[in-house]
């Protein structure tokens, strides 16, 4: 994979960094066609961008009416629940710009079975997004982790959304969480105009090192699986990079 790799020892200037690359890719997106249409990713990493996002001088120079707010994958349990995505980023971030609600468009995992939920949700995808060339919604930015298996949004080793190609978000069952999963799959986010990794922690490090070791060999984590058809960023603190050296 193709990438930009950025490597921070401090943990202050990695999430301001990547912070100063929202800015980049929202002033970019109005400027070509009016709006920003990002999805968020979950866990702790992500969370540290929300809060400077929200309370820096970063937030006062988004106009946050152009701002449409997706999810790359969310859980099977209420929006309000201590594991949803939604309402991490909600604490972090939504509470604290104003983005109009109806530009919050979230996971809704409160009625329906997980087909109907994704079903719902790609539908939203459809009707919200900009298109990209060969049909595909088209994010102008992704926001992504890794874990420590390689997995990234809800794209886990060993489950049947590693074959979907047709959906543009799909329901897993997640054997390893013994949990329900709804997550855009890689059709959308091969599509995205950027699509930026942030990856902390040295329990990130050796999936880190296969994927961005530039050596070539057969996809062993799921995240090997992304062909960007856009540009692909990974922020990475030291103790996940490991020996990988920074590059543009």
């Amino acid at each position: 994979m193709r990438a930009e790799i950025k490597i921070y020892t401090v943990r202050q200037e990695f999430g301001a960094a990547v912070a100063e690359r929202w800015l980049d890719f929202y002033r970019e997106s109005v400027a070509e066609h009016g709006d920003f249409h990002v999805a968020l990713a979950g866990g702790s990493t992500p969370r540290q961008l929300y809060h400077l996002l929200s309370r820096t001088d970063i937030s006062r120079k988004v106009d946050w009416q152009r701002v449409h707010i997706y999810f790359g994958d969310e859980r099977f349990v209420p929006g309000d629940h201590p594991d949803s995505n939604f309402r991490m980023a909600r604490e972090s971030l939504l509470d604290h710009v104003p983005v109009p609600d109806a530009n919050i468009h979230r996971i809704e995992t409160e009625s329906g079975d997980m087909q109907e939920v994704a079903y719902r949700y790609e539908q939203v995808l459809v009707n919200h997004l900009p298109k990209a060339e060969n049909g595909v919604p088209r994010f102008d930015l992704v926001l992504l982790g890794i874990g420590p298996d390689g997995h990234t949004a809800s794209l886990f080793p060993d489950t049947d959304i590693l074959n979907q190609q047709e959906r543009y978000v799909d329901a897993v069952y997640v054997k390893q969480k013994s949990s329900w999963r709804v997550s855009i799959t890689f059709p959308v986010i091969n599509s995205a105009r950027h699509v930026l990794f942030l990856v902390a922690g040295a329990d990130k490090r050796s999936v880190v090192q296969q994927i961005l070791s530039g050596s070539p060999h057969s996809p062993q984590f799921p995240v090997e699986m992304l062909k960007p058809l856009g540009q692909v960023e990974f922020y990475l603190d030291s103790e996940a990079a490991g020996r990988i050296d920074s590059r543009d």
